[in-house]
């Protein structure tokens, strides 16, 4: 039996109060307070992993994004069976409700190489980048994670923060894209159909998230989201102005636009996958499109902080979550991209509908036009922060 769909959506946290503005806020405050003297290196600060005397991991993760029994909520069916197996006991929190105001409760002690209390956290890929390249991460043994080495979906390999793939390995992903509700619009296939198109005139939204609305518009215009200039920057920034401008853009959203969208109140909108799964199941109209340009890879990534004393017991579960039968099961209930080759064979067996959902087994076309935004500089996120929100107003 399917699990019900998720009530909150990991974009639904990310763009909320604390979403795109308290990033630049962020930024800012970064830079105020001396983020170079924060930054640690491999030498300065080394971590004891006790993991072989200490049977024992502190997870700390996102509300509603491990599976969990239907009749019993306390039970979480894949996390149980880990700790029976391993017999390594794991202290599960749901602790993380937000990129930014977790980082503001951690970077004291991390920018001291003090301990956080935890031992794997999830961090959505831009946040995961930003304390990489603090150096406040651990590096992972990869030959302690051999389902990572073999099941990891390629286009989620190499990244431009984690080119080794040694810190940091998805939990779950998801698409920026296009949508449209089928009954009151005709099919949209560009993102030029959604921003100029006439019929469409004031009943579109964007994303309130740069990375994604941006990223978007950089492969509309032929340039690299995976690596771009300032110029093409603002080559993609200006074609959004424009749509601002004429009024084609209604606003700006977090996951505020979905119910619009289910009930035709807006036509169209940029909007995310795991929204789109939600909405489909009450209304088969509404659809998600991956733009003839491509789309935007996220993911929230399994991190190892520094200081963290169980490195080696979180690498077992790191590579428990990436065999295809477990992957299949924390999918069925999450309904967000499967980072996990061969989990869609063992979803099958599960629930067949789900398994042929494309926006969570999405095909080899689908992620070959799938592209994970650029890593930013602390210089280069104040930056086009801030002409993001001068455009869109916020």
């Amino acid at each position: 039996m399917r699990s019900h769909p998720r009530t909150v959506s990991r974009r639904d946290l990310l763009s909320g109060a604390l979403g795109s503005a308290a990033l630049l806020a962020g930024g800012g405050a970064l830079a105020g307070c001396g983020t170079e003297a924060a930054r640690q290196a491999d030498e300065g600060c080394v971590s004891e992993d006790r993991s072989a005397s200490e049977k024992k991991l502190i997870f700390s993760n996102w509300p509603q994004y491990l599976d969990v029994d239907a009749a019993d909520e306390s039970k979480r069916p894949t996390l149980d069976a880990f700790q029976t197996e391993t017999g390594i006991q794991v202290t599960y929190t749901e602790d993380i409700n937000d990129n930014n105001e977790f980082f503001g409760k951690v970077r004291n002690q991390l920018a001291g190489c003090q301990s956080i209390d935890r031992d794997l956290i999830v961090l959505t890929d831009w946040m995961a980048a930003r304390m990489i390249r603090l150096g406040w991460i651990q590096k992972l043994d990869p030959a302690k994670l051999p389902n990572v080495q073999a099941n990891l979906l390629p286009s989620l390999k190499g990244r431009s923060f984690d080119p080794e793939n040694r810190l940091a390995v998805p939990w779950q992903t998801g698409l920026a894209g296009l949508a449209y509700n089928g009954g009151v619009t005709r099919e949209i296939r560009t993102l030029d159909e959604l921003l100029t198109r006439p019929d469409l005139k004031g009943r579109v939204t964007a994303l309130s998230e740069m990375r994604d609305t941006i990223g978007l518009l950089l492969q509309a215009k032929g340039h690299d989201p995976t690596n771009f200039t300032e110029a093409q920057f603002d080559d993609a920034l200006a074609t959004l102005k424009r749509a601002v401008d004429s009024g084609q853009i209604r606003r700006f959203t977090g996951n505020d636009y979905a119910p619009e969208l289910a009930r035709g109140d807006i036509a169209a909108c940029i909007g995310w996958s795991g929204d789109i799964i939600q909405l489909g199941f009450d209304n088969d109209k509404i659809r998600f499109v991956v733009p003839d340009s491509g789309a935007i890879l996220y993911s929230d990534d399994l991190l190892v902080p520094n200081k963290a004393t169980h490195r080696a017991n979180a690498e077992a579960l790191i590579n428990y979550y990436y065999q295809p039968t477990v992957a299949a099961k924390l999918a069925a209930h999450v309904n967000y991209i499967c980072p996990v080759q061969g989990a869609q064979a063992e979803m099958e067996k599960i629930d067949p509908e789900l398994a042929a959902n494309p926006l969570i087994f999405p095909d080899d076309a689908m992620l070959a036009k799938s592209a994970v935004f650029m890593a930013l500089s602390e210089e280069q996120e104040k930056t086009y922060e801030s002409k993001f929100q001068q455009v869109i107003g916020a």
